[in-house]
């Protein structure tokens, strides 16, 4: 959103033949903004994102697969180092998202967690439910409905991935 010292304010979205741009007074941009986001545009722009970033994943998973993917514990080194992710818990955040996303794998309990950094030689946390309660406590990871609240199936929230976005781009 940009603004300016005159209190104009634009917001510009485009997402596929989708376009959303908007400008004017912030109060008539945040109001016209609401509307849009309770509306079927918005719901059509967030789910082409979505798809087109599955696609993405699914296509770079593939060429992994198709070129040789690399022992597992080095690949999650790398991501770690490349990331730059040192704190403890981010690094639970990080080994969940690379189970999940990068292996496909659903049902992730603390020992395959725990043998991750092992085969990546990096050190494992001592406490693992302390770091994955504190990020259930932040809402970076959350559990789906049905699944009996075990940690084993917790997903990345989106603000779980917003927050690895985040520490990557440091």
């Amino acid at each position: 959103m940009e603004t300016s010292e005159s209190q104009d304010a634009r917001v510009y979205i485009r997402v596929g033949d989708l376009e959303i741009d908007i400008s004017g007074e912030q109060q008539e941009v945040d109001v016209h903004l609401m509307k849009i986001m309770e509306g079927e545009e918005w719901s059509i722009a967030l789910t082409k994102i979505r798809s087109k970033r599955e696609s993405a994943i699914a296509a770079a998973i593939q060429a992994a697969r198709n070129t040789g993917l690399p022992n597992r514990g080095s690949a999650f080194k790398s991501l770690i180092e490349n990331c730059n992710i040192s704190k403890k818990p981010d690094r639970v955040l990080a080994a969940i998202h690379y189970l999940k996303d990068v292996e496909g794998i659903d049902d992730v309990p603390p020992r395959v967690i725990m043998d991750l950094f092992k085969d990546s030689q990096l050190e494992a946390p001592k406490n693992l439910s302390l770091y994955l309660n504190r990020l259930f406590e932040k809402d970076y990871l959350a559990i789906p409905k049905g699944s009996k609240n075990k940690n084993k199936h917790a997903n990345l929230t989106l603000e779980g991935r917003a927050h690895l976005d985040k520490l990557s781009k440091k």
